[in-house]
Protein backbone atom coordinates (compact mmCIF):
# COMPACT_ATOMS: atom_id res chain seq x y z
CA UNK A 1 0.00 0.00 0.00
CA UNK A 2 2.91 2.43 1.04
CA UNK A 3 3.72 1.77 -2.79
CA UNK A 4 0.17 3.41 -3.95
CA UNK A 5 1.00 6.04 -1.70
CA UNK A 6 4.58 6.78 -3.22
CA UNK A 7 3.43 7.13 -6.48
CA UNK A 8 0.38 9.10 -6.05
CA UNK A 9 2.49 11.95 -3.90
CA UNK A 10 5.72 11.54 -5.72
CA UNK A 11 4.49 12.39 -9.11
CA UNK A 12 2.36 14.91 -9.53
CA UNK A 13 2.25 16.33 -13.21
CA UNK A 14 1.04 13.71 -15.14
CA UNK A 15 -2.27 13.46 -16.76
CA UNK A 16 -4.61 10.81 -15.25
CA UNK A 17 -5.16 10.07 -19.06
CA UNK A 18 -2.19 8.68 -18.99
CA UNK A 19 -2.69 5.30 -16.05
CA UNK A 20 -1.74 1.41 -17.21
CA UNK A 21 -3.59 -0.70 -14.73
CA UNK A 22 -1.09 -2.78 -13.16
CA UNK A 23 -2.78 -6.65 -13.23
CA UNK A 24 0.11 -8.88 -12.01
CA UNK A 25 0.05 -8.01 -8.42
CA UNK A 26 -3.44 -9.80 -8.20
CA UNK A 27 -3.25 -12.29 -10.69
CA UNK A 28 -6.89 -13.70 -11.06
CA UNK A 29 -7.76 -17.25 -11.09
CA UNK A 30 -8.12 -19.03 -14.62
CA UNK A 31 -11.40 -18.10 -16.39
CA UNK A 32 -12.32 -21.31 -17.14
CA UNK A 33 -12.15 -22.88 -13.67
CA UNK A 34 -14.55 -19.96 -12.90
CA UNK A 35 -16.87 -20.87 -16.05
CA UNK A 36 -16.91 -24.35 -14.93
CA UNK A 37 -17.62 -23.98 -11.25
CA UNK A 38 -20.36 -20.84 -12.88
CA UNK A 39 -22.14 -23.94 -14.63
CA UNK A 40 -22.44 -25.81 -11.90
CA UNK A 41 -23.79 -22.79 -9.28
CA UNK A 42 -26.05 -22.10 -12.13
CA UNK A 43 -27.39 -26.24 -12.04
CA UNK A 44 -27.46 -25.66 -8.39
CA UNK A 45 -24.83 -26.99 -6.86
CA UNK A 46 -23.60 -25.84 -3.23
CA UNK A 47 -19.80 -27.36 -3.81
CA UNK A 48 -19.04 -25.44 -6.46
CA UNK A 49 -20.77 -22.23 -4.93
CA UNK A 50 -18.64 -22.75 -1.64
CA UNK A 51 -15.65 -23.04 -3.46
CA UNK A 52 -15.95 -19.78 -6.03
CA UNK A 53 -16.89 -18.12 -2.52
CA UNK A 54 -13.46 -19.96 -0.85
CA UNK A 55 -11.59 -18.46 -3.99
CA UNK A 56 -12.79 -14.90 -4.45
CA UNK A 57 -14.22 -13.71 -0.82
CA UNK A 58 -11.05 -12.34 -0.13
CA UNK A 59 -10.69 -9.86 -2.56
CA UNK A 60 -14.68 -9.04 -2.29
CA UNK A 61 -14.14 -7.83 1.49
CA UNK A 62 -10.98 -5.83 0.76
CA UNK A 63 -12.97 -4.08 -2.08
CA UNK A 64 -16.09 -3.72 0.07
CA UNK A 65 -13.68 -2.38 2.85
CA UNK A 66 -12.12 0.16 0.59
CA UNK A 67 -15.83 2.06 0.23
CA UNK A 68 -17.04 1.60 3.43
CA UNK A 69 -14.19 1.25 5.88
CA UNK A 70 -15.72 -0.76 8.11
CA UNK A 71 -15.06 -4.52 8.25
CA UNK A 72 -18.54 -5.58 9.83
CA UNK A 73 -20.21 -3.50 6.72
CA UNK A 74 -17.54 -5.29 4.31
CA UNK A 75 -18.75 -8.71 5.06
CA UNK A 76 -22.68 -7.80 4.96
CA UNK A 77 -21.76 -6.05 1.55
CA UNK A 78 -19.95 -9.23 0.62
CA UNK A 79 -22.54 -11.65 1.86
CA UNK A 80 -24.76 -9.81 -0.46
CA UNK A 81 -22.51 -9.91 -3.53
CA UNK A 82 -22.28 -13.59 -3.21
CA UNK A 83 -26.52 -14.46 -2.79
CA UNK A 84 -26.69 -12.44 -6.30
CA UNK A 85 -23.85 -14.36 -7.90
CA UNK A 86 -26.08 -17.47 -6.61
CA UNK A 87 -29.21 -16.00 -7.31
CA UNK A 88 -28.26 -15.00 -11.23
CA UNK A 89 -25.63 -17.86 -11.55
CA UNK A 90 -27.64 -18.44 -15.06
CA UNK A 91 -27.16 -14.43 -16.54
CA UNK A 92 -23.49 -13.90 -15.79
CA UNK A 93 -20.95 -14.26 -18.16
CA UNK A 94 -17.34 -14.69 -16.82
CA UNK A 95 -14.86 -12.18 -18.22
CA UNK A 96 -11.65 -13.22 -20.04
CA UNK A 97 -10.16 -12.56 -16.60
CA UNK A 98 -12.13 -14.79 -14.58
CA UNK A 99 -15.17 -14.00 -12.36
CA UNK A 100 -13.01 -11.81 -10.32
CA UNK A 101 -13.79 -8.46 -12.16
CA UNK A 102 -17.26 -8.99 -11.90
CA UNK A 103 -17.66 -9.68 -8.20
CA UNK A 104 -15.24 -7.07 -7.17
CA UNK A 105 -17.33 -4.24 -9.19
CA UNK A 106 -20.96 -5.47 -8.01
CA UNK A 107 -19.44 -5.30 -4.39
CA UNK A 108 -17.99 -1.27 -4.93
CA UNK A 109 -21.70 -0.80 -6.13
CA UNK A 110 -23.32 -2.32 -3.66
CA UNK A 111 -20.93 -0.61 -0.75
CA UNK A 112 -21.41 2.49 -2.72
CA UNK A 113 -25.25 1.95 -2.46
CA UNK A 114 -24.79 1.26 1.11
CA UNK A 115 -23.33 4.67 1.86
CA UNK A 116 -25.16 6.71 0.21
CA UNK A 117 -28.63 4.88 1.55
CA UNK A 118 -26.56 5.80 5.48
CA UNK A 119 -26.61 9.43 3.91
CA UNK A 120 -22.27 9.01 4.17
CA UNK A 121 -21.53 10.04 0.51
CA UNK A 122 -22.94 12.40 -1.66
CA UNK A 123 -23.18 12.38 -5.34
CA UNK A 124 -23.06 16.33 -6.97
CA UNK A 125 -20.74 16.80 -9.41
CA UNK A 126 -17.31 19.21 -8.43
CA UNK A 127 -15.68 21.58 -11.05
CA UNK A 128 -12.78 20.23 -12.33
CA UNK A 129 -9.61 21.15 -11.43
CA UNK A 130 -5.72 20.66 -13.35
CA UNK A 131 -5.29 17.09 -13.28
CA UNK A 132 -2.48 15.15 -10.98
CA UNK A 133 -0.91 11.92 -11.29
CA UNK A 134 -2.70 8.80 -10.79
CA UNK A 135 -0.62 6.01 -11.26
CA UNK A 136 -1.85 2.46 -9.89
CA UNK A 137 -1.14 0.47 -7.23
CA UNK A 138 2.51 -1.23 -8.52
CA UNK A 139 3.27 -3.23 -5.15
CA UNK A 140 2.69 -4.86 -1.92
CA UNK A 141 2.62 -3.14 0.91
CA UNK A 142 5.16 -3.31 4.12
CA UNK A 143 2.84 -3.57 6.98
CA UNK A 144 4.13 -0.98 9.31
CA UNK A 145 3.59 1.64 6.75
CA UNK A 146 0.69 0.36 5.47
CA UNK A 147 -1.00 1.50 8.56
CA UNK A 148 -0.12 4.96 8.32
CA UNK A 149 -1.11 4.99 5.09
CA UNK A 150 -4.72 3.80 5.87
CA UNK A 151 -4.62 5.84 9.02
CA UNK A 152 -3.96 8.69 6.39
CA UNK A 153 -7.14 7.55 3.68
CA UNK A 154 -9.30 7.60 6.62
CA UNK A 155 -8.72 11.07 7.27
CA UNK A 156 -9.97 11.73 3.98
CA UNK A 157 -13.43 13.29 3.24
CA UNK A 158 -15.31 10.37 2.52
CA UNK A 159 -16.19 11.16 -1.57
CA UNK A 160 -12.10 11.76 -1.96
CA UNK A 161 -11.37 8.43 0.20
CA UNK A 162 -13.57 6.16 -1.73
CA UNK A 163 -12.52 7.69 -5.38
CA UNK A 164 -8.81 7.20 -4.05
CA UNK A 165 -9.34 3.87 -2.94
CA UNK A 166 -10.98 2.58 -5.77
CA UNK A 167 -8.75 3.88 -8.78
CA UNK A 168 -5.33 3.66 -6.83
CA UNK A 169 -5.84 0.61 -4.65
CA UNK A 170 -8.70 -1.10 -6.16
CA UNK A 171 -7.49 -0.82 -10.14
CA UNK A 172 -10.60 0.29 -11.46
CA UNK A 173 -10.63 2.81 -14.41
CA UNK A 174 -11.91 6.44 -14.46
CA UNK A 175 -14.62 5.44 -16.22
CA UNK A 176 -15.53 2.78 -13.47
CA UNK A 177 -15.06 4.23 -10.67
CA UNK A 178 -17.44 7.27 -11.99
CA UNK A 179 -19.77 5.55 -12.82
CA UNK A 180 -19.62 3.90 -9.70
CA UNK A 181 -19.89 7.09 -7.53
CA UNK A 182 -22.44 8.47 -10.17
CA UNK A 183 -20.22 11.45 -11.16
CA UNK A 184 -18.60 12.79 -14.24
CA UNK A 185 -15.28 11.81 -15.31
CA UNK A 186 -14.32 15.60 -15.08
CA UNK A 187 -15.88 15.67 -11.31
CA UNK A 188 -13.64 12.68 -10.68
CA UNK A 189 -10.46 14.10 -11.48
CA UNK A 190 -11.44 17.33 -9.19
CA UNK A 191 -12.44 14.93 -6.27
CA UNK A 192 -8.55 12.42 -7.12
CA UNK A 193 -6.26 15.78 -7.63
CA UNK A 194 -8.14 17.34 -4.15
CA UNK A 195 -7.53 13.83 -2.75
CA UNK A 196 -4.25 13.01 -3.09
CA UNK A 197 -3.14 17.26 -2.39
CA UNK A 198 -4.75 16.15 1.04
CA UNK A 199 -3.18 13.24 1.30
CA UNK A 200 0.21 14.48 0.55
CA UNK A 201 -0.15 16.97 3.75
CA UNK A 202 -1.55 13.96 6.05
CA UNK A 203 1.28 12.05 4.97
CA UNK A 204 4.09 14.82 5.25
CA UNK A 205 5.86 13.32 7.82
CA UNK A 206 6.23 10.34 6.04
CA UNK A 207 6.71 11.69 2.96
CA UNK A 208 10.43 11.61 2.87
CA UNK A 209 10.62 7.85 4.13
CA UNK A 210 8.18 6.88 1.43
CA UNK A 211 9.96 8.71 -1.52
CA UNK A 212 13.38 7.12 -0.34
CA UNK A 213 12.29 3.75 -0.97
Amino acid sequence: MFVAAKRIIGTADAPSSNVVPITSARRAPAADDDGRLLEACAAGDGVAFRALMSRHLGVVVAAARRVTTSQAEAEDVAQETFLRLWNGACDVTVPPGGLRAWLRRVAVNLAIDHLRRMKRLGVTDDVPEQPVAADQLDGLAAADRASRVEAALAGLPERQRVAIGLFHFEELSQREVADAMAISEDALESLLARGRRRLRRLLEADIAELLAD
